[in-house]
């Protein structure tokens, strides 16, 4: 359990990290801030979610000998 915590803090400073490269203004309409807001606090939870799980698979299929 703490190993996936570990993973959640890592991988929610990278899905931070890279979603600040992305320009969301050019994807939304012009007076819609909310809706722009919470759509990319969504896509953040999701990618934040969707990397721990990758990691955890990936570590977790890995069969060191």
């Amino acid at each position: 359990m703490k190993g996936k915590f570990f993973l959640y803090i890592i991988s929610t400073i990278l899905v931070v990290w890279s979603m600040d490269s992305v320009n969301i203004n050019k994807f939304f309409k012009k007076n819609k801030v909310f809706q722009a807001r919470i759509f990319y606090f969504l896509l953040g939870i999701s990618m934040i979610y969707l990397v721990t799980n990758f990691f955890m698979d990936l570590f977790t299929s890995i069969k060191i000998i």
